[in-house]
């Protein structure tokens, strides 16, 4: 439970900070609980992931001076009371996000159907089940392009992750998913529906688009929801240092001008504001939403048509 202070409505599992009849402190003045005169109390919000046990794929940190979507998600995720199983394929990346949060580190490549099981296996052997499965695994460079250019390697290689990743992934925690009637996070990307550039990764993520409605359709009667974040331009690692190493553009002059392409405040999101919405649709605040894309983008995505 997380306390927090209001003028007034009533005790509802309060904290006491003192006795019925004593002085309370003079920065609780205005704070007296109207249900109990002369008692005043802190009072509390439930966490809004109490006790929900998540698996966040790609929890790991890329390199870089700014935080990424997944370790954003599983830090915001633990801090609302769940527990939380931070996956990576690189050991050393789980391992510092889960000593972060107090989670669990595993290490697997989502690619491979065995490890994929394993995942959702580990999860049930440490919490018990499975109420929210997050699919934050991307990747795109390295031979990417447009269609003309793009290599073969390459697309089979992003689409190996981007898309037969998070299918196995899900295919694997339907099961426990239907059992606690969970909720499934996929995070796409603005780039599935507006791009030209890179063809690999532009199509992964509309297929992952895709594949969010198809599973949350064919989930609905068990009760399982599935929902999509399309992530604009945003503040990560993945997007500045690895975008500047790789094109040798400085890191401040490519923020500057991702910063003057966003409608909202000429500037771009972070992670935190995707961890914010992956919060929001796992929590049971989504119950009623399925099936949706919901883009993150500062309004980029009003452009589109």
């Amino acid at each position: 439970m997380k306390p927090y202070r209001r003028p007034w409505g009533g005790c509802n599992t309060a904290l006491q900070l003192d006795e019925p009849g004593r002085a309370a402190p003079a920065q609780l003045a205005d704070y007296g609980c109207p249900l109990h005169p002369g008692r005043f109390a802190i009072h509390t919000v439930p966490m809004r992931l109490a006790q929900k046990r998540a698996i966040v794929v790609g929890a790991g940190q890329t390199p870089g001076d700014t935080i990424g979507n997944g370790r954003a998600i599983a830090t915001v995720f633990a801090r609302e009371g769940a527990k939380v199983l931070c996956v990576d394929r690189v050991a050393e990346r789980a391992g510092e996000v889960a000593a972060e949060i107090g989670g669990v580190a595993f290490v697997a490549d989502i690619t491979d159907p065995t490890a994929c099981a394993a995942i959702v296996a580990e999860a049930k052997a440490r919490f018990g089940g499975v109420d929210i499965l997050i699919n934050n695994v991307g990747i795109g460079g390295g031979g990417d392009g447009p269609a003309h250019v793009a290599t073969e390697a390459a697309f089979d290689r992003i689409m190996a992750v981007n898309l037969k990743g998070a299918w196995l992934t899900i295919k694997a925690a339907i099961p426990s998913l239907r059992e606690s009637k969970g909720a499934i996070v996929n995070i796409s990307s603005l780039a599935s529906l507006a791009g030209a550039n890179m063809i690999a990764y532009e199509i992964s993520k509309a297929a992952v688009n895709r594949l969010t409605q198809s599973v949350a359709l064919s989930n609905a009667k068990h009760g399982v929801r599935c929902n999509a974040i399309l992530p604009g331009l945003m503040d990560t690692p993945m997007a500045i240092n690895t975008v500047s190493d790789v094109t040798g553009v400085d890191a401040e002059a490519l923020r500057a001008k991702r910063n003057a392409q966003v409608p909202l405040g000429a500037k771009m999101g972070d992670a935190w504001d995707t961890a914010n919405a992956a919060l929001f649709l796992a929590s049971d605040e989504a119950k009623f939403i399925t099936g949706a894309l919901l883009p993150v983008d500062g309004g980029m995505s009003a452009r589109v048509g």
